[in-house]
């Protein structure tokens, strides 16, 4: 009898807290556990541990069980601790000793580590798909809006002429920086941990070159001790690309936001794309552009969350790296879902013409004044002087032509060129 005894066994208490989720999550890596299983039996029966008819017949269940994943009829049942267990329950079952062969020169620790490898390869190449379809929406956008002058803020104060299509652009770019963080995660996670075990390798004589061949990584993770001690960097590496990503995306759903509101009105969108108030009738609201905001500012905070998870912990494997997989597997899907709708939304976007002949924002163009006289040979000091003078007395009255041609101004938007950047990213 314990204190805390609520009517379940003590066995069951320590199941529900140390399985936790595991189960839901697992049955997102289960196909990738499938892969290393494969690849691990076909290694095994290459050193002798496994003849060729029990080769056989375990890729033959493999592949039938790889089949009921994919028509999503999986299921880990409460029995399971983890989908390691349930394949190797199914292999056994089937199979019998066959089945039992095929956990040999492997552990739970390096499973996992090849599950999640694995997946994250795949999940970081569909956020890189959608990052590129995003960046070539924008640089459309950028040609199409190019002649439409923006009011350009610093401070959110009125400074000087942008236009739509240096904004449109400018996230375009941005992209670019996000593509080098990913490509950087992709470039750890295409590793392979397959044999280091528990984290101290085997004394069976396996071959891990061959699984690296098989599995389809570039190179292996060769100490086992580093590639159990790549649990948790992988996944920060990835959190910082994923929130990379997320910063672009935010900080241009709140330019929308600004600028769809009537105080600022310089784009809208299609009444089925924004939503209504309960008791304002006049309502258009930025809910899609406030969502991804929110979910994007989330996802920046998951690699502190890992950071804290796996900071301090000494090598070889810990329980805490369990709960990695809780923040890392459901981003992906919020990250994707945000680059869609984004991207969804984009292509429906309204630009408001004429913006800047509103009276407010006269004073966009005091720098192209001062220019102008520092052109004609004013001192840029005296120039500034005299300019400012007029506008405290009144009397400013700008042409308001902007003559920009320097590379990466709204005259010059070098749209070839980051289209070029991009391709070599």
């Amino acid at each position: 009898m314990k204190l805390w005894d609520k009517g379940f066994s003590t066995d069951n208490k320590i199941d529900l807290f140390t399985v936790g989720n595991d189960r839901e999550l697992d049955l997102i890596l289960a196909k990738y556990d499938v892969m290393g299983n494969i690849a691990h039996a076909k290694m095994l029966h290459k050193i002798g541990l496994l003849t060729a008819t029990e080769l056989s017949l375990l890729l033959s269940e493999l592949e039938a069980i790889l089949k009921i994943i994919e028509d999503g009829k999986f299921v880990i049942e409460d029995s399971f601790e983890d989908v390691h267990s349930k394949i190797e329950f199914l292999l056994t079952e089937k199979l019998g000793d066959a089945g039992k062969k095929i956990h040999t020169a492997r552990s739970r620790n390096d499973q996992v580590l090849v599950d999640v490898h694995l997946f994250v390869k795949d999940a970081l190449n569909e956020i890189i798909e959608g990052v590129d379809e995003l960046f070539e929406l924008l640089i459309s956008l950028a040609e199409q809006h190019k002649n439409v002058l923006l009011p350009g803020y610093t401070h959110l104060q009125i400074a000087m002429p942008s236009s739509f299509g240096l904004w449109f652009s400018a996230y375009a770019e941005t992209l670019i920086d996000d593509i080098y963080f990913l490509k950087a995660a992709y470039k750890v996670a295409d590793q392979n941990p397959l044999g280091s075990a528990a984290g101290y390798g085997s004394s069976f004589p396996i071959d891990r070159d061959y699984t690296t061949k098989l599995l389809n990584f570039e190179t292996l993770k060769f100490n086992a001790v580093a590639a159990q001690m790549g649990r948790g960097k992988l996944e920060k590496s990835t959190a910082f690309a994923m929130s990379s990503v997320a910063g672009t995306l935010s900080k241009m759903s709140m330019d929308i936001c600004l600028y769809m509101s009537q105080n600022f009105s310089f784009i809208s969108f299609p009444d089925e794309l924004t939503t209504g108030s309960s008791i304002m009738p006049h309502k258009k609201n930025p809910d899609v552009f406030e969502l991804i905001r929110g979910k994007c500012n989330k996802l920046q905070a998951l690699p502190y969350e890992f950071t804290l998870i796996t900071n301090n912990l000494p090598s070889g494997y810990h329980r805490d790296l369990q709960l990695l997989k809780e923040g890392l597997i459901p981003s992906f899907s919020t990250l994707k879902s945000c680059l869609e709708m984004l991207t969804y939304s984009l292509k429906n976007i309204q630009v408001k013409p004429n913006i800047i002949d509103d009276e407010k924002y006269l004073y966009l163009f005091s720098v192209e004044e001062v220019n102008k006289l520092v052109q004609n040979g004013t001192p840029f000091r005296d120039a500034y002087k005299i300019v400012g003078k007029s506008i405290d007395e009144g009397n400013f009255n700008p042409d308001k032509k902007v003559m920009h041609t320097h590379k990466g101004s709204l005259g010059n938007l070098c749209l070839d060129e980051i289209v070029n950047k991009k391709k070599k990213a």
